[in-house]
């Protein structure tokens, strides 16, 4: 979570330092801090947003060319100024940010109180920036070897860099269980989180690996060693992020632009992967494993959030299509509980940013039990592909806003066309199915640009329901993921109470919440269950309750029972989850503004989930 930013160069620190932040502020954050080495390290840090921090420093002292910044997500320690990043060591020569938990930070915090340091802040950062000028002193060794010594007593993740007044042109950085990446420029490096704030200046970047410090000295060569003191090869990653998809570009909100987006990140997640006139579905990245796939005995798909709904859909077509059994468990519930694994088992691991730190600790249970891990995510050289055995990206491109859109669609896509190869390969589907799927496949992407057409109708029904208190969502089959995701968006950035569930189970408990002040947003389109969907909606009818229907185009039955309807194009149905959640992502973004709320950055959430 949080965002950190690095540098040392040439140039003034300060300007590339702050609109890093700025470009980190979706990752989610509380705090936001800097520290500039000059002579002496130059430390501020407040409460609040990048531009509290920005203006806060309009008359300090930002003058030099070696810096370190971060925006924070309190963990330990409520969100202030004095747990707010950077912090320094008792000596104030040393400086440090940190993104992770030192998980046994209390211990070392008594032990370093005994031997008189002295705290500023409730944060487990300090104790580490204390341990290191500890061992430092101590053991009479330089700062890489005093982090190298200190790392190794830590339990937890970090991702860290430090500045020493000591040593002025050095940085240095470390990560284990919380991505870092070194941006190598023309006799300068940048560290970053994520590639966002050093696209601009370079596209070659270093994905330091778990248990990895860099020595990033001015004008010398990246240095890289492991925490046991064994030299590693920096290898060069040439970034293919546009800075054009960093901008908002003419919308609002990074959610909407995200949204509008979603009929080219589906096209490009088919691009290369689907041939509709040679009858081809070929993911190139699990070739290798198609064999091991498509004769397991069972698939197992971990993931959190969004991406745990984009499995749910999974399941269905795992099952349909291709005849596997498929389990879909929450990768932060996973790990806890002894499952029963098999060596024959597949593991197919979903995260937009690569970095979900459950599901990386779920990934690694998997694989010590023999099973092989295969891996959906959108963000390249991130750890999740380089934890698995194969993989795909989903190529939706940034998101930036922190409700996940196009990444659901681009999960969603991927599945499908796995399941469809998978079913291909296995022979567990007829040609003309076969191709009456991928046939109608190829045309979402514009399926979907119609659809965001219903916009303005969304905006009225959202004028209507924008200070309703509590929202259910209903579905069936591949549509109760679906609804699932859609109470999870309005939830997200609106904050209004939403719960989705199976239509069916309406009966045994929840219809009691029904009153003519409950609105119900129900996925009626025309699939196998069409009839028993609009019973449920008769059931809710029955009890004064207010339906939203979201149905297939020319749809008459329900049109004549629901208070509002939304058309969405016919497909068919095992696509569509793909047209059905764009009505939702529309109708959730348009109650958040309308209500005031942060779109891109609501409260207490953050892009990537990095810390448990």
């Amino acid at each position: 979570m949080c965002g950190i930013v690095a540098y040392v160069g040439p140039n003034q620190a300060y300007p590339i330092l702050i609109k890093g932040l700025y470009r980190l502020e979706y990752r989610g954050y509380d705090s936001a801090g800097i520290a500039i080495l000059d002579k002496d390290i130059k430390l501020y840090k407040t409460k609040g947003k990048v531009a509290d921090l920005d203006n806060f420093v309009k008359d300090k002292d930002v003058t030099g060319t070696i810096g370190i910044a971060h925006t924070r997500w309190a963990t330990h320690g409520e969100p202030n100024n004095a747990n707010a990043h950077p912090h320094f060591s008792n000596s104030k020569k040393l400086a440090i940010i940190h993104n992770g938990i030192i998980e046994n930070y209390s211990t070392l915090r008594e032990e370093l109180i005994t031997r008189g340091y002295i705290f500023c802040s409730n944060t487990d950062t300090e104790v580490l920036v204390h341990l290191i000028e500890d061992i430092q002193i101590h053991e009479n060794v330089n700062l890489m070897e005093a982090v190298q010594l200190a790392l190794n007593q830590v339990i937890g993740a970090y991702a860290i860099v430090i500045i020493s007044k000591d040593d002025p042109d050095l940085l240095i950085a470390a990560r284990k269980g919380s991505p870092l990446v070194i941006g190598i420029g023309e006799n300068e490096t940048f560290v970053a989180s994520d590639a966002t704030p050093i696209v601009e200046y370079t596209r070659n970047v270093v994905y330091l690996d778990d248990e990895e410090i860099a020595i990033i000295r001015r004008n010398q060569e990246l240095k890289i060693k492991t925490i046991k003191n064994i030299d590693k090869t920096p290898y060069i990653h040439k970034l293919e992020i546009n800075l054009s998809a960093l901008e908002k570009g003419g919308f609002d909100h990074f959610m909407l632009k995200e949204i509008y987006e979603q009929p080219r990140s589906i096209g490009d997640c088919m691009r290369g992967r689907l041939n509709v006139e040679k009858g081809i579905v070929s993911l190139g990245g699990i070739l290798d494993y198609i064999e091991k796939i498509k004769n397991a005995n069972r698939i197992i798909i971990i993931a959190c959030g969004t991406s745990w709904h984009a499995g749910l859909v999974g399941e269905y077509l795992f099952e349909e299509l291709a005849r596997i059994p498929v389990e879909v468990e929450y990768a932060s519930e996973f790990r806890y509980r002894n499952p029963v694994i098999y060596e024959d088992d597949v593991v197919i691991a979903i995260s937009q940013s690569g970095e979900t730190a459950d599901t990386l600790a779920a990934i690694e249970l998997a694989k010590s039990k023999g099973a092989t891990i295969i891996g959906i995510c959108n963000v390249v050289g991130s750890s999740i592909p380089r934890a698995t055995h194969a993989g795909t990206y989903t190529h939706a491109g940034p998101e930036i806003g922190v409700a996940s859109t196009k990444a659901f669609t681009a999960q969603v896509t991927i599945l499908t066309l796995m399941a469809l190869m998978l079913a291909d390969k296995k022979g567990s589907i007829s040609k003309s199915r076969f191709h009456q799927i991928i046939n109608e496949l190829e045309k979402i992407p514009s399926k979907v640009e119609e659809t965001l057409k219903v916009n303005d109708e969304i905006i009225r029904i959202a004028k209507i329901f924008k200070d309703s208190r509590n929202f259910l969502y209903l579905g069936r089959g591949l549509n109760f993921p679906v609804a699932l995701e859609g109470a999870l968006k309005l939830k997200e950035i609106s904050y209004i109470h939403a719960e989705g569930y199976p239509a069916a189970e309406m009966k045994h408990g929840p219809i009691a919440l029904i009153d003519e002040k409950m609105p119900v947003v129900v996925i009626a389109t025309n699939q196998g269950v069409y009839e028993k969907i609009i019973s449920n909606i008769e059931e809710v009818k029955a009890r004064k309750g207010i339906i939203i229907a979201i149905v297939t185009e020319g749809d008459k039955s329900v049109r004549n029972i629901a208070d509002y309807v939304i058309e969405v194009p016919d497909t068919d149905e095992l696509l569509a989850p793909l047209l059905a959640t764009i009505p939702l992502q529309l109708l959730s973004y348009h109650i958040a503004v309308m209500r005031g709320c942060s779109i891109d950055q609501p409260r207490n959430l953050a892009k990537s989930v990095t810390v448990e």
